[in-house]
């Protein structure tokens, strides 16, 4: 019987042993497996959210730039050439506008008028130069009676320059003086802004040599 005893008790610790051991071989497997899951999770946490917030940029509407052209006419203008943007910006303004075809009425009032030295020699100007369509809208018979007469045409044109190059954002809340010696106004914000409430900006910051251009659908008429 002693030795039963023995021999059972030997065997008991020989188990408790073997089980101590068991458990801390794997122990430190099953700590460093939870270790691993949890940098996992983590990493897959940073991962979404850093999707989400590229997500969430690419959603979000790009301003524009602020030294660019803007607006839907722009895509009208030349991507070649002298009446493109970049060979605008190498004439004074008078010239500028005679290479973009749709400004052609323009040119041809600024002629009848004798402004292009005037408005080729100025220096830092801002015009608000009326596309052909803006004049188009003045019944014909109107308009060839303000060709035909030089000191109204002068008015109306000058009325169009501002002694000042401005940017976009001077444009949100603006009243300037203009060459004509009266004022326009102007609001908006982004890439819609208006001229003396009426008329839209089409295609706007537009550099020439010597000017900011803000191309626009309505002719301005000063008071």
């Amino acid at each position: 019987m002693p030795q039963e005893r023995f021999t059972m008790s030997n065997t008991l610790r020989i188990r408790r042993t073997a089980l101590a051991v068991a458990a801390a071989v794997v122990l430190p497997f099953s700590l460093a497996a939870c270790s691993e899951s949890g940098k996992d999770a983590a990493a897959g946490s940073t991962a979404d959210k850093s999707s989400d917030s590229a997500a969430s940029e690419a959603a979000t509407p790009a301003a524009p730039a602020a030294d660019g052209p803007f607006g839907s006419a722009c895509a009208g203008v030349p991507a070649e050439g002298a009446g493109s943007f970049d060979g605008m910006a190498k004439d004074p303004v008078a010239t500028a506008a005679s290479n973009n075809p749709a400004l052609s009425t323009l040119v041809t009032a600024v002629k009848q008028a004798g402004l292009v030295d005037t408005l080729n020699n100025a220096k830092d100007i801002t015009v608000f130069a009326p596309t052909n369509d803006a004049f188009a809208k003045i019944p014909k018979a109107d308009l060839d009676k303000v060709l035909a007469d030089k000191a109204t045409l002068t008015k109306i044109l000058t009325y169009h320059v501002v002694g000042e190059k401005l940017t976009p954002q001077q444009l949100e809340n603006g009243s300037f003086d203009t060459l004509e010696k009266t004022k326009v106004t102007t609001a908006g914000s982004g890439e819609a802004y208006k001229v003396n409430g009426t008329s839209s900006v089409v295609c706007g910051n537009v550099k020439t040599a010597n000017a900011n251009v803000y191309i626009v659908d309505t002719v301005l008429m000063p008071k």
